[in-house]
């Protein structure tokens, strides 16, 4: 099945197609369902789970077709070269950091104090979101990605290597190796990458700062209410470098989402 905006990767042999990667993804929200899209797309097996059980997950693994299979969270860490981590902050103390350990984790978390509650050391800005998830999950690579773009964005804007419009997103990471794995997953996905360091810098694209989800529509100056029904534009790797540069760190005691 094809989705809006979805791009098809090009035929393998059968050989090529045994040797094709298998995702984990762990959360089935928006983000997570938004990527398990590109990745069959790109003809990548993916393992879904989520906090309900595979049973909860009928509708969507049937929507996404052959390539998908519902699992236990313990299955969807274990699939694969790398795991897509998609669930709520505060839910990353429940995922067993031993599942984990070793392995490359896309994470695509924020903090949001209305739905996370507030968190002190996030507050007093003493690290990073992701430094402090990587602290939870401890022997994990985290990579964060796929935080600073809104989901229904990612299938319209994935575009196939060498495309005029393809778009570009951040990466950062404090593993060279996962940073390197995450990249070459992405640019499969649809997507070029531009490294923005390791995760004390990751500040540049969360929430409120200069490289977060407005710089992917196309008239960034949308007022707020009207974000979620915006049009896409493509943002190019260059231009996405000029706004992780010119990103600001945002004060998150006073962030009231």
């Amino acid at each position: 099945m094809a989705f809006p905006g979805a791009w098809r990767g090009t035929a393998t042999t059968q050989r090529e197609e045994s040797a094709m990667p298998t995702l984990g993804i762990i959360g089935s929200g928006n983000i997570g369902s938004a990527v398990a899209r590109l990745a069959v797309a790109a003809d990548i097996d993916v393992v879904i789970a989520n906090s309900r059980g595979p049973q909860s997950l009928a509708a969507l693994v049937e929507e996404l077709g052959p390539r998908a299979t519902a699992g236990t969270v313990e299955q969807a860490a274990r699939a694969g070269e790398a795991t897509l981590l998609s669930i709520p902050l505060a839910a990353y103390s429940s995922v067993p950091a031993e599942l984990l350990r070793g392995r490359t984790v896309l994470d695509t978390g924020n903090y949001y104090p209305f739905r996370d509650g507030r968190i002190a050391e996030l507050d007093a800005e003493k690290v990073t979101t992701t430094e402090l998830a990587q602290q939870v999950l401890s022997g994990a690579l985290l990579v964060k990605v796929f935080n600073n773009i809104m989901a229904h964005h990612i299938p319209l804007l994935a575009r196939p290597a060498g495309a005029p419009d393809r778009s570009a997103l951040p990466i950062a990471g404090d593993d060279p190796g996962a940073k390197a794995r995450a990249a070459q997953l992405i640019e499969r996905l649809g997507f070029d990458t531009v490294d923005a360091g390791t995760l004390a810098g990751s500040w540049r694209f969360e929430p409120e700062s200069g490289a977060y989800t407005q710089i992917y529509l196309a008239d960034p100056d949308v007022p707020v209410e009207r974000i979620l029904q915006a049009p896409a534009a493509p943002l190019p790797a260059d231009k996405l470098r000029a706004a992780l540069q010119a990103s600001h760190r945002v004060k998150v005691a006073d962030r009231t989402f």
